[in-house]
């Protein structure tokens, strides 16, 4: 599943433009339900965040404190444990090495989906996201397709030399994983698992900033 679920963080920790190593873990069952993990590290960067955090305003824009990210974190965790077919949800929040984990369960894909929306929803505020108005995951007959929403992130024209030097040296990688084996996946870059129930992908935030496209796939599995 293509998804910026913590669509505030996400946009926060890019505008920190840190090295960022992003984890989007998908497991699916048979039935559509799934749990859904979600993990930011910038223990790689702890010390540029550190930095940045002990400063007023970056780009004319206020610093949010550890506090005021905190919060906004337990917001998040708060909304989701408000939808339907959300449950589970549990957050792991290390703000020494600012590594972030989000884990929740869902009842069905359509569950996963509001869930996330609602987020996004709730994070924009009066912003128009016309981006999340489609469903970006599915699965039919066997076959799972994913990407990933293409919402609002800083654009990498306005990111200097040395930020996207540390935008490319992080990486995003995106694992979907079935109770039964895969037969084929329409992604080049895809690696499939030993047992062939999961399939990785892997890029890195600045090329995906460049191309929203390059994580999707199509997964067929076996009946």
């Amino acid at each position: 599943m293509k998804t910026k679920l913590v669509l505030y963080l996400i946009t926060l920790l890019f505008g920190l433009s840190s090295c960022i190593e992003i984890i989007d873990d998908l497991t699916l069952n048979p039935d559509g339900s799934g749990t859904f993990k979600y993990n930011i590290n910038l223990s790689s960067s702890k010390v540029k965040v550190n930095s940045i955090l002990a400063l007023d305003s970056l780009d004319g824009k206020k610093v949010p404190s550890i506090e005021e990210i905190q919060e906004r974190i337990d917001k998040i965790a708060k909304e989701l444990r408000m939808q339907q077919g959300i449950t589970q949800v549990v957050v792991d929040a290390n703000y020494t090495d600012f590594i972030l984990k989000l884990s929740f369960d869902f009842t069905s894909l359509e569950a996963l989906q509001n869930g996330v929306k609602a987020v996004i929803k709730m994070e924009s505020g009066d912003k128009p996201l016309n981006q999340i108005d489609y469903n970006w995951v599915s699965f039919e007959n066997n076959v799972l397709k994913r990407s990933i929403p293409q919402l609002n992130f800083k654009q990498s024209k306005q990111l200097d030399e040395a930020d996207r030097e540390l935008l490319k040296t992080g990486s995003y990688t995106a694992i979907t994983r079935f109770s039964k084996e895969i037969s084929e996946y329409s992604n080049e870059l895809a690696m499939l698992s030993k047992n062939k129930r999961a399939v990785l992908l892997r890029t890195d935030p600045y090329s995906l900033m460049q191309n929203p496209n390059l994580l999707d796939n199509t997964i067929q599995l076996i009946p």
